[in-house]
This record gives structure tokens, C-alpha cells and sequence, in this order.
């Protein structure tokens, strides 16, 4: 499967490329229709640019709108267990309401345990209702330090950073977490969630319900200048085609902020793929840092077989980027401490069919996609999501399957406590030859035993 890095073959990898097509998996973690954060960005840019923002201004709204949603991931968990609702549906329908207060209120009422008994119903509810505002300021500030904290470590800059900050703060000081009023709150910021708001209300209702549900924020949630900006860049013709246009994605990525950027070099691959791992294991407690422990076990194994640095690298980027799938996947399910459903275990079965779907699309991942997607395949062809048989497995995914699941049982699942390792290897070792490769699972008891006896 390993052909080499296609970058150092003469490739440029533009960054807002790269992160324009990843960002369609923060879309699938909101709820919202593949390339939500893209069309936000086209909006939100246009916006900027009707504004005269300075060239470096620019770059920073370009990508704070880009990677609004890093650390939406962050709080799908506590959302799930709040509100006892698919933290997906629950937030792509929660975009839809007015601004107002009884709006939110109505929404609680109306999506809140609808399949929780009712007794069970009636204590969320009563929780939420008084304890409300606590409750979405902490939620509000878990997704917005965690975006702003990713981004930092994919080398944004300060601004980029308290834009996605201050995403939810509101012109009248009305927003969350901090209660920022008018010019305290970044102006990326502030156009970025107008960018949003247009988006998801053009989106479910069409061009003049994003009008008009931005001119009714105006003064309260937006800058009435913002607002201004907008209304103007609304009437240039073909605008709204733009946004349904096939190659939107290439536009975009044409726009003067997008050129600026330098080319993406290896190390800095690396940290995107190490960034992207953070939001999908934020966005369940029990798998925090799963993808950070495959990638080592996975690596562990590569070692033990001889790979050269270069192979070993290109596949920490698979291990790293294996679950990225997960974002589509609702917190009920995979935070359930109960036996699937049969539609449950269906839905769990296509989070590595996302994956490959999303890396394949992206060019600098897009060779470590099928390695992705197939982590979950068996050697007797009884895995998913193909049913592939071992003569169509290459080694780098029987290396990262007996990963991933030697870390899924030695770690603590919501149906169960953490397995011992010697009681994992028995596992892993009872179904080799049908699920696992013996090679792999040998070099990985190997691997750890070394380091056992190194510590």
C-alpha cells in the first residue's frame, strides 16, 4: 500500500485546501450538510472583503470561519447526557430557532428525552430549566477553548485563536461564555457567526429567510455594520448561486486569503493530522487520546517489522486520522453502557466508511484513506464495512487493526472496565488467522515487552 510521500514528489499542498476539505467532518459533527463551514467561509470572506479588511485580517477571518467548529466535538457527550437526545440532531436543529429566549425554551420542551421515560424526562428538563444558563455558558465554553487550543497547536495565530473563541459572544452582550459586548468581541469572530447563521437558515429555508433572520440580529447578535456588509454582498448577482455552485470549493480556495498562505511541508502534516485526532477523541470520554495510543501501538508494530521512518510516518497519519468517521456517529451510541440495537450497530458500522470518504478527498491524506477505512475488516472477510478478505489486506491495515483493537479492550469502555494485557493477548491471539494478523500481534507483544523491560 505504501508508495511514498506524494509531497516530496513535486506537489504542492496549499493549507486552505487541506482544511477546507477536512472541515467536512466538523460539518458532520454539527449536523449540517457537507461543506457547511466552506459556504460559511465564501460568506463570511466576501464579508470581509466588502468591509476593506487588511490583507493579514483577511487571512485570519478566512480561517477562523474555515475552523470555526474544532471544538464542537468537545462537548456531543455532555449534550447527549443533558439534554438525553442525539447531540448531533439536537445541535443541527438548535441552529434553526430564532434568537430568541422563548424560542430556546420551546426547543428544550420539545426535543428533551423524547425517547426517555417520562419520569427521566421530567428531571432533565427541571435540571435544565434551573440550572439553564450555567449549563449552556459551560457547554458554549468546552467547544470554544477546545477549538481555540487546536488551533494554537496547528500554528493559527492569536487572532485565529479568539475568533474561534468568541464565536458565540453576541454584539449586545447577550452571547456566551464571557458576556462580550460590541468591540470587545473579535470582528472575525462576530462575522463568522453571521457567516454561520446565513448559512444554516439559507440552507433549511432558503436565501430570504437567511436575510431576513440576519437583519432581525442585527444590534443583538451581529454588528449592524457587519450587517450592512452583508445585505450588500447579498445583492451581487449570482451570489446565492454561488453557494449551490459544483466547484464552490475551488473557488474559495482561489480567494486572496487562501493564495497567501505557504505551501503545507511535512511537519506541518503531521500536526494537522495530530490536531484533527484531538477533536474526534474529544468527543467521547472513553476514547480520550484512543487515536494518540493506536498511532503508538501502530508504530510499535511497524518498528518491530522494519518499516523505514518515512513508511513509519505516512502511517501514524492513518492511525492518527483512522476514526475521523466518529463525528457523524450520535453520543448515544457510542457512549451507550448497553448492548446495540441492530440500527445502533449499523450506524456504528459506517464510521469507517466516513473516514475513507473524507480522507480519499483530501490529496495529502487521501493514500492513507483506504488504510483508514478498512481498519475494521477481518482476515476471514467478516469485518466492515467491504467484508475484504485477507489476499485485500496489505499489511499497514493488519498492523492498525490489531492496534486499534488492542487499545479498545486494554481501555475503559462504557459496557465494561479495562481489560488486563495479558487477558487481551489471549483474545487477540484465540482469533488469529480469522480476524488478526499472528505477525502483527506477535511484534506487538514483542514491542511492549521491550519496554516493559526498558522502564
Amino acid at each position: 500500500m505504501y508508495r511514498g510521500r506524494k509531497a516530496t514528489d513535486g506537489r504542492t499542498i496549499r493549507l486552505a485546501e487541506l482544511l477546507g476539505l477536512l472541515s467536512h467532518a466538523l460539518d458532520m459533527t454539527e449536523g449540517q450538510p457537507i461543506g457547511h463551514c466552506a459556504r460559511a467561509c465564501w460568506i463570511g470572506t466576501h464579508v470581509g472583503m466588502a468591509l476593506g479588511m487588511a490583507d493579514d485580517d483577511l487571512a485570519d477571518l478566512y480561517y477562523t470561519i474555515l475552523l470555526k467548529d474544532l471544538g464542537c466535538s468537545s462537548n456531543a457527550a455532555r449534550i447527549c447526557a443533558l439534554y438525553l437526545a442525539d447531540d448531533i440532531r439536537f445541535k443541527k436543529d438548535f441552529k434553526t430557532i430564532d434568537g430568541s429566549l422563548s424560542a430556546a425554551l420551546r426547543f428544550v420542551f420539545a426535543k428533551t428525552g423524547l425517547e426517555s421515560g417520562l419520569s427521566e424526562r421530567l428531571r432533565a428538563i427541571v435540571n435544565i430549566l434551573q440550572n439553564g444558563g450555567q449549563i449552556s455558558r459551560d457547554l458554549i465554553e468546552t467547544r470554544c477553548h477546545k477549538g481555540a487550543d487546536i488551533a494554537a497547536r496547528m500554528r493559527f495565530s492569536p487572532a485565529v485563536q479568539d475568533g474561534i473563541r468568541c464565536l458565540d459572544e453576541h454584539w449586545d452582550g447577550g452571547g456566551k461564555p464571557e458576556g462580550l459586548r460590541g468591540d470587545a468581541i473579535p470582528r472575525a469572530a462576530n462575522i463568522a457567526l453571521l457567516a454561520q447563521v446565513a448559512d444554516v437558515f439559507r440552507t433549511d429555508r432558503g436565501p430570504q429567510a437567511a436575510l431576513a433572520e440576519v437583519r432581525a440580529r442585527s444590534g443583538k447578535w451581529f454588528d449592524p455594520a457587519l450587517v450592512a456588509a452583508f445585505l450588500e454582498v447579498a445583492e451581487a448577482p449570482h451570489f446565492w448561486d454561488a453557494l449551490n455552485a459544483p466547484d464552490l470549493e475551488q473557488r474559495l480556495f482561489a480567494l486572496p486569503p487562501a493564495l497567501r498562505a505557504a505551501p503545507v511541508d511535512e511537519t506541518f502534516l503531521d500536526d494537522i493530522a495530530g490536531a484533527f485526532s484531538d477533536v474526534i477523541d474529544a468527543k467521547s470520554p472513553f476514547t480520550a487520546d484512543h487515536s494518540g495510543r493506536v498511532t503508538l501501538y501502530t508504530d510499535m508494530i511497524a518498528e518491530q517489522f522494519g518499516l523505514s521512518s518515512a513508511h513509519r510516518r505516512w502511517l501514524r497519519r492513518g492511525a492518527l486520522l483512522h476514526d475521523l468517521g466518529k463525528l457523524a456517529i450520535s453520543n448515544q451510541i457510542l457512549d451507550k453502557p448497553a448492548k446495540l440495537e441492530d440500527h445502533e450497530w449499523k450506524a456504528i458500522r459506517t464510521h469507517s466508511w466516513h473516514s475513507e470518504r473524507i480522507l480519499e478527498r483530501v490529496a495529502a491524506f487521501a493514500d492513507i484513506a483506504p488504510i483508514a477505512g478498512a481498519h475494521h475488516e477481518r482476515l476471514d472477510g467478516k469485518g466492515y464495512p467491504y467484508g475484504l478478505k485477507a489476499e485485500e489486506l496489505c499489511l499497514e491495515v493488519r498492523m492498525l487493526t490489531v492496534a486499534d483493537v488492542f487499545d479498545a479492550l486494554s481501555a475503559e469502555r462504557p459496557y465494561r472496565a479495562a481489560m488486563p494485557i495479558d487477558q487481551v493477548f489471549a483474545i487477540l491471539e484465540k482469533d488469529v488467522g480469522t480476524a488478526f494478523d499472528g505477525e502483527c500481534v506477535a511484534a506487538l507483544r514483542e514491542a511492549l515487552s521491550r519496554l516493559r523491560y526498558a522502564a
